[in-house]
């Protein structure tokens, strides 16, 4: 689907009204709305780490995964802003009986990041502001892709845990990021969001650099010195957390991301 055509549907699938009382069930998605100026909407938020300075006074609808339901329906909101993963099943079939009108956002891609960062600002009543954010993104993202280009991109295993070994597979945004940066995600094949892999599986596949946020999750890899990614010293600490926010800040921490894998 073209960029125009997904904003249009959403666009027609939108409210009348300008709406006055957001709940943002995403951290990601409460960053866009302070991104695009418009935290003046928000009148409550799902906790998840960190708020950004302008939320701190906002109520709190829950922690992710914990939804209270009770505290969101007495914030009377007139739009939720929705990541999937951050509310369990049962409760978001409760919110779809609600029949308050929801923004349902989950890219796979930092293009499709761009094209949403549209799409909530023209549900916000702020599609100017969202234009203009999506443009200046997408100059960056079109930066760094002419810039790391390469002709045979970079294996590289993206470790999200240790204790099962987890990873991320190809729909997940951050694998995109490293194909922006002339990379190639080792377990790309791979179509849920976090799978579980085994040490024997990385061994397999023989990645050039190994990603994670880490020191002691780096160096457990020193073990098996036959990795590419041992032999050649490229053990990378990730330790900018940017990439798990999929905002407008998610462009930055990539070209981030791109320096550390080619420094040169």
């Amino acid at each position: 689907m073209s960029r125009w055509l997904a904003v249009l549907l959403l666009a027609l699938a939108g409210p009348a009204l300008a709406v006055e009382r957001v709940v943002s069930l995403a951290p990601s998605l409460s960053e866009i709305v302070v991104e695009l100026d418009s935290a003046d909407l928000l009148v409550g938020v799902l906790d998840a780490g960190e708020r950004p300075p302008q939320l701190q006074n906002l109520p709190s609808v829950g922690r992710y995964g914990q939804l209270d339901m009770e505290r969101l329906l007495s914030l009377k909101p007139d739009l939720l802003l929705l990541w999937p993963g951050s509310v369990g099943p049962a409760q978001r079939e409760q919110l779809s009986r609600l029949g308050i009108p929801t923004l349902v956002a989950e890219p796979h891609s930092l293009d499709q990041l761009t094209i949403q960062i549209e799409t909530i600002a023209a549900r916000l009543g702020r599609p100017q502001r969202g234009l203009a954010r999506a443009n200046e993104l997408r100059q960056q993202l079109a930066s760094l892709r002419q810039r790391y280009a390469r002709s045979a991109p970079m294996a590289v295993f993206y470790q999200v845990w240790d204790q099962p070994l987890y990873t991320v597979g190809g729909g997940q945004i951050i694998s995109d990021a490293l194909s922006v940066c002339g990379a190639r995600n080792v377990f790309a094949d791979l179509p849920l969001p976090a799978p579980q892999v085994s040490v024997e599986a990385v061994l397999q596949r023989n990645p050039e650099v190994i990603l994670a946020s880490t020191q002691a999750q780096l160096d457990a890899w020193k073990a098996w010195p036959q990795l590419k990614a041992v032999a050649q010293g490229r053990l990378v600490l990730i330790s900018d957390k940017g990439l798990e926010r999929p905002s407008g800040q998610m462009i930055a921490a990539t070209a981030k991301l791109c320096e550390l894998l080619d420094p040169e």
